[in-house]
């Protein structure tokens, strides 16, 4: 099979547009070259047929279902300490679940081949990035290269759709919020608040470590000391509630995006859990909370994220590992990895808006672990015929 290609999955290079730069800049993208390096790389792109993205639509809705029962389960069955998720947060964790209170969006990380089912990475279902790129940055990128072809991409238009479908609380003010100097954390929220004021949304932006705490009206406020109701956070909930701000939250006097209930799903335990309830699952990986006893795994700690400190495992013996700040407990998925195209490794990021899978988005490294410099690369859809 030739290196550039897995069964339906193409791998093309071209040149890339003589001014990307400023195109993709005026799209907002200002993170595209990390230390003198491409982050969006439009020297290559990949070619789908409907057939993957048919096969990666269904993988999405099925992975979101079962992903559903799986919070049920957690909730129901108290498993909170697998999850290591504090005792005081646990009723209002699952107060969260019970009101069925709202997800935006998530993106559920996959090894798929072109042949095989696609297969769950892990789900970033808390504060997945990399939504600027996949919704706004690759679609100008088609419309200025293959302007007659498709994209497995409406991410967009179900963005603001889920917006409208919201019950705000009073006053309905929709603050968006973010660590302060990190742009890439920055763009994508100011993405996401655009895509909320199309849905006819008033909006606000606050950086994280500005958000305050009213001693005697008990609610969080702005630097105006304006009450936050309602919140978009690009914060993950095991920050929050380590936070000196931590026990506050828990006064329930904020409607977050991500909801509470969500700290379930992006937490890498997840996964043995799923393969616990659905064992052999074409679209799940073998996991446990233990090593797999055939010693070719995957060891990936509970909290993590970016691909980092990651170790490959293969015969037992540690083949291959990441550095980073996280430290265990761990969990251990089977290893599968990635397809190899010109010695790249393709992950597809599968997005999925208010129950809606919407779209994919195309990160490659240069090896089997995708970590927080792999290249995005866009994708066309083409009839599949050489």
């Amino acid at each position: 099979m030739p290196p550039g290609r897995v069964n339906n999955m193409r791998r093309r290079t071209r040149e890339p547009r003589q001014a990307w730069r400023q195109a993709v800049e005026s799209q907002g993208m200002h993170y595209h070259t990390v230390d003198g390096n491409p982050y969006w790389d439009e020297s290559v792109h990949y070619e789908l047929t409907p057939g993957d993205a048919d096969a990666i639509e269904a993988a999405t809705y099925e992975l979101n279902r079962i992903c559903l029962e799986t919070v049920r389960h957690v909730v129901e069955q108290d498993r909170f300490d697998e999850f290591l998720i504090p005792r005081d947060f646990r009723p209002y964790l699952r107060r969260s679940w019970e009101r069925d209170e709202q997800t935006i969006y998530g993106r559920f990380d996959l090894v798929y081949d072109g042949s095989s089912p696609p297969r769950m990475l892990e789900y970033n279902a808390d504060t997945p990035t990399g939504l600027l790129e996949a919704a706004v940055i690759q679609w100008f990128w088609l419309q200025d290269t293959f302007p007659e072809s498709s994209q497995f991409n409406n991410i967009h238009e179900r963005l603001i759709e889920a917006w409208r479908s919201v019950e705000w609380r009073s006053p309905s003010v929709l603050y968006f919020t973010a660590l302060a100097g990190r742009v890439e954390d920055y763009m994508n929220v100011n993405y996401l608040r655009d895509t909320a004021i199309q849905a006819g949304l008033e909006t606000r932006f606050i950086e994280v470590e500005k958000i305050g705490w009213h001693r005697t009206r008990h609610v969080f406020t702005d630097t105006r000391e304006i009450e936050i109701t309602n919140c978009f956070k690009l914060y993950p909930w095991e920050w929050m509630w380590r936070d000196a701000f931590g026990p506050m939250v828990l006064r329930d006097t904020v409607n977050w995006l991500e909801p509470p209930w969500k700290a379930i799903l992006s937490n890498k335990a997840i996964l043995p859990v799923l393969w616990e309830l659905f064992p052999d699952h074409p679209n799940l990986l073998r996991a446990s909370f233990d090593p797999l006893p055939e010693g070719n795994y995957v060891q990936k700690p509970i909290f993590s994220r970016e691909g980092a400190n990651i170790q490959v495992f293969e015969s037992g013996r540690l083949r291959l590992r990441t550095e980073g700040p996280y430290a265990g407990p761990f969990i251990y998925q089977e290893l599968r990895e990635l397809p190899c195209l010109a010695g790249k490794y393709p992950c597809v990021g599968s997005w999925i808006v208010n129950g809606w899978a919407c779209g994919v988005g195309i990160r490659e490294d240069d090896c089997v672990i995708t970590g927080n410099l792999a290249r995005f690369v866009p994708h066309v859809l083409t009839s599949g015929r050489d």
